[in-house]
């Protein structure tokens, strides 16, 4: 699930029209609206890994 939210904000930084709408998130070069969005589609790619993998069979 880290894994997952790490890659959404890396995702997240090249993809959001203007990240920087409201107050800032000191060094992460994000708006706070912009962290909680990339933060909600990281949950949803940890979850959706997390039951693939079940169903797979590996874990």
């Amino acid at each position: 699930m880290i894994l997952a939210n790490v890659i959404a904000i890396a995702i997240s930084k090249f993809t959001i029209q203007r990240p920087n709408v409201g107050p800032e998130v000191p060094g992460l070069g994000l708006s706070v609206p912009a962290l909680i969005a990339a933060a909600s589609f990281g949950h949803i790619l940890g979850a959706g890994a997390i039951l693939g993998l079940t169903n797979t069979g590996a874990l």
